[in-house]
């Protein structure tokens, strides 16, 4: 089969404007960057808001990411071309933006694969709309007003040596971790230690996916912290007055991308933060307008439902419309025998044995989409080197255990692959009646929160926690933050803080080394093992395969 970049190059796209009509946008709705991309305009998203009908949400999420590869984004996308080209619903699929960095790195784009991809795939996983560039020159130059205020006068004392606010960059550098700036003479500014994060993990990242408007945006960069004085008071960006500077140059990525799947289903492509450090799910402005242009939205979660599927029900969709109506969860028999064998050597030699060893995994992550009481569909993704024993077997399993299941081969097949699970999944939807039953209460304190995700979605006995975490819980309490809602930053291949325990361990203690609030975007993260906010490059980086030639072709881009 020819590669995904090579697929994705010899399909002729539909004009943006075309693709805009079959969701009700006329031309004059959209900014348009090229012929294959634009942005929603302010006149639409605001006249969305006032709209009443609201589609079903579905929320995909999967089992716990392996190196087998689970291909969630590649079911995401063909359950849309599905429902919308096989179907005939009405159909918006709405996705996280691919961070640059994991793109020239290791983990690669999202943009699908196969013949189930989003549309321009080389433009969605480099710049495409400049959308995460505005994001870095608006986190540096926050940094750089907040050490030009320390520098010029600092009337109100900031202590350099306790500023939480991180530099960001797009691109996988280690180096950049913990640095020192401002050395050598006063005229270089006040010397002091600061670090670098990828972009995507900054506060305004987070912040950009949770704002409704430009207002929501400026009150929310607005009350960022940026650090605290030589007293030990608290100063938010609002003190400084940089937040109308900061949301200027966000303006325009605060508006949705949409862009196309290879069948020409209407997809929006907005924001990007990292699961397993923020919420992991694109941004709200996109879900929203989404379902109120359509009658089934089909959006994904972040990693495995322990993670992206937790925050986006538990928090994500507090800031929704409406919450999910279905949820789909991603499995492969690949991924599943991993689990049991902890390796990639011998995943393609048929292994009933380790196949049902693995399955505690998906059963874990069943049981916990179950916990919400909404309706879930178990999606194995079939892999060329699947037997019919194994599918037939990892299908039974689920069954057994009383949840809908279907195979699907999006990958090879597109949208004619999955017809039946996308069926499926619109009686799923239309059966929802209950409300949502979060892991935890809003005036829960946040160690009872802290502790609920643990034991009922992790499977943890206990957590325990750091003295910097103890002396940390007394800080927010002291800043009135103790009661925001949580996010876990832990490793995205284990239910516990240590990504070598596979499976489904059980009775395990969770460590949390440490807490740090986000009171622009209005949560608290929960750190736990050893989580990177700059991940390194690998030995081998994908940048190494990566060409383009003189016609402007690229090539090795998956």
């Amino acid at each position: 089969m020819k590669t995904d970049i090579e697929i994705a190059q010899e399909t002729t796209a539909w004009p943006i404007d075309k693709v805009a009509a079959q969701i009700g946008l006329t031309s004059s709705d959209i900014e348009r960057y090229g012929d294959d991309k634009a942005k929603i305009k302010w006149p639409p998203l605001r006249k969305s808001q006032k709209n009443n009908h609201l589609g079903h949400l579905i929320l995909v999420t999967s089992i716990s990411p392996t190196p087998a590869g689970e291909g969630k984004s590649t079911v995401t996308i063909g359950l849309g071309d599905a429902l919308s080209q096989q179907l005939h619903r009405k159909t918006i699929i709405a996705l996280r933006e691919p961070s640059m960095g994991p793109v020239f790195g290791l983990k690669g784009g999202a943009t699908g694969g196969g013949l189930s991809q989003i549309i321009p795939m080389e433009d969605i996983n480099l710049h495409f709309t400049g959308d995460i560039e505005a994001l870095t020159s608006a986190i540096d130059t926050l940094a750089a007003l907040v050490d030009n205020y320390i520098y010029q006068d600092n009337v109100l004392g900031l202590d350099p040596n306790r500023l939480c606010l991180q530099r960001g960059l797009d691109v996988n550098d280690r180096t950049l971790r913990n640095i020192t700036i401002g050395q050598g003479s006063r005229f270089n500014g006040i010397e002091h230690r600061t670090h670098f994060a990828i972009t995507v993990a900054n506060e305004l990242m987070a912040i950009l996916c949770l704002a409704q408007d430009i207002d929501d945006l400026k009150r929310r960069i607005g009350n960022i912290l940026v650090g605290y004085t030589f007293d030990r008071q608290p100063v938010y960006v609002r003190q400084l007055k940089f937040e109308g500077a900061i949301a200027t140059i966000l303006a325009n990525a605060l508006k949705p991308n949409l862009v196309q799947t290879l069948e020409h289903t209407p997809t929006l492509v907005h924001g990007g933060p990292f699961a397993n450090i923020a919420h992991g799910a694109n941004s709200v402005i996109a879900t929203n307008l989404a379902l109120h242009l359509s009658d089934y939205v089909v959006t994904e979660a972040g990693f495995g439902a322990d993670l992206g599927g937790q925050k986006f029900m538990d928090f994500v969709s507090t800031h929704l419309d409406k919450t999910p109506d279905a949820a789909v969860i991603v499995a492969t028999v690949r991924a599943l025998k991993y689990q049991a064998l902890k390796s990639t050597k011998d995943l393609k030699t048929e292994d009933l044995k380790a196949l049902k060893a693995g399955f505690s995994n998906l059963k874990r992550h069943m049981m916990n989409m179950r916990h919400y009481h909404i309706p879930v569909l178990v999606v194995i993704n079939r892999f060329a080197s699947d037997t019919s024993q194994e599918l037939n077997l990892l299908k039974q399993l689920v069954q057994e255990e009383e949840f809908d299941c279907d195979i699907v081969d999006f990958h090879d097949s597109g949208s004619i692959g999955g017809v039946e699970a996308a069926k499926k999944l619109i009686e799923l939807a239309d059966q929802k009646s209950s409300v949502p039953v979060m892991t935890y209460e809003k005036q829960d304190s946040l160690k009872l929160k802290i502790e609920k995700i643990a034991t009922k979605i992790y499977g943890a006995k206990e957590v325990v926690y750091s003295p910097k975490a103890q002396d940390q819980f007394q800080e927010l309490i002291e800043l009135g933050k103790d009661r925001l809602p949580v996010i876990i930053a832990k490793t995205q291949y284990s239910f516990t803080d240590d990504a070598k325990i596979l499976g489904a361990p059980k009775d395990f203690t969770l460590h949390v080394r440490g807490l740090e609030v986000k009171t622009g975007a209005g949560f608290i993260i929960v750190e736990t093992g050893h989580i990177l906010n700059m991940p390194g490059l690998p030995k081998h980086p994908a940048a190494l395969d990566i060409d383009i030639d003189n016609d402007g072709k690229i090539s090795g881009l998956f």
